[in-house]
């Protein structure tokens, strides 16, 4: 039994002259809205502080911690742990918030 060859070269596959004609992709379907229901985590880090043991044992109520960042500085704005944005801490009636100042790109 012969083995055709196509216009590939690749034995076992049909050949154009076969009328054999590539197919065609089918279309993405954009699915984006299945995801709107996804959860994640949003975390707005406002600063961080190194400590050793025993200072950390030491804190207590009214201890004060200072943070690496100043009075004014962006606060982080993480999704899922990773670093989505910088904003600012607003205060929205009795509440913090933030209000986003930069969108970060991919890295």
């Amino acid at each position: 039994m012969a083995m055709e060859t196509a216009a590939s070269g690749a034995p076992g596959m049909p050949s154009a002259e076969q009328g054999l004609a590539p197919t065609a992709a089918k279309p993405v379907v954009d699915n984006i809205d299945l995801l709107d229901d996804l959860q994640l985590t949003l975390t707005i880090e406002l600063g961080r502080a190194q400590s050793t043991v025993a200072a950390a044992v030491e804190l207590g109520e009214q201890s004060l911690i200072e943070l690496d960042k100043t009075a004014g500085d962006p606060v982080d704005v993480l999704l899922n742990g990773k670093l989505f944005a910088h904003g600012e801490v607003v205060t929205v009636g009795a509440h913090f918030g933030v209000r986003i100042t930069r969108i970060l790109g991919r890295a």
